[in-house]
């Protein structure tokens, strides 16, 4: 959006530059980490993590990210310049003091809010629901590995590949998925190869 030069002209240097980087860019490698985390945590741990403390976490930590940056936009418009060791010296911005003041709010809470998911991600490990194999209904193979630490992926031999792995909502199976491992039954296509 800074490659307007229009808009760059009035807010390069401001608090819209770290508003929008932190937005677009932190927020959203935040986002994936979590979403890893809570993904492959069955299989790391072989527990599932409280899917309550999760969606608790999620909104909280969503709500603050955008308390935080979303009014930062509106001050770094106003002129509000970044890296500067303290604003109250320039009378220009008193009034941005209050929105300040609201960004603080949410990233402290956002900040604590963190807590629940450390406490989610520890007590888990010792009391979360046992996983089964393939929490996720997923097709792929690695969630035919069995939930152990090993020394490779699978105990014996690697697995025959038969299928896609997006076969969902097959006509003529009995469940939503099918893993790419299990056979194909008479008059399915085989993979390309």
């Amino acid at each position: 959006i800074l490659g307007d030069s229009a808009l760059d002209i009035n807010v390069h240097d401001t608090y819209f530059v770290i508003a929008h980087f932190h937005l677009v860019m932190g927020i959203s490698a935040l986002y994936g980490m979590f979403a890893g985390i809570y993904h492959w945590y069955p299989k790391m741990f072989g527990r599932m993590l409280n899917k309550n403390l999760g969606y608790l976490h999620f909104w909280i930590t969503a709500v603050c990210a955008y308390g935080v940056f979303f009014p930062m936009h509106f001050i770094g418009m106003a002129g509000l310049p970044r890296r500067y060791y303290t604003n109250s010296n320039f009378p220009l911005f008193d009034d941005l003091t209050n929105a300040n003041v609201v960004i603080t709010i949410f990233a402290i809470v956002g900040g604590l809010a963190q807590i629940i998911y450390l406490y989610n991600f520890f007590a888990s490990m010792f009391f979360g629901k046992k996983a089964e194999q393939n929490p996720w209904r997923s097709t792929t193979l690695e969630w035919t590995t069995p939930v152990e630490h090993i020394h490779g992926n699978w105990p014996g031999a690697i697995p025959h590949v038969y299928r896609w792995s997006y076969d969902y909502s097959k006509p003529g199976h009995d469940v939503d998925f099918v893993p790419q491992n299990v056979p194909l039954k008479e008059g399915e296509e085989e993979l390309q190869h």
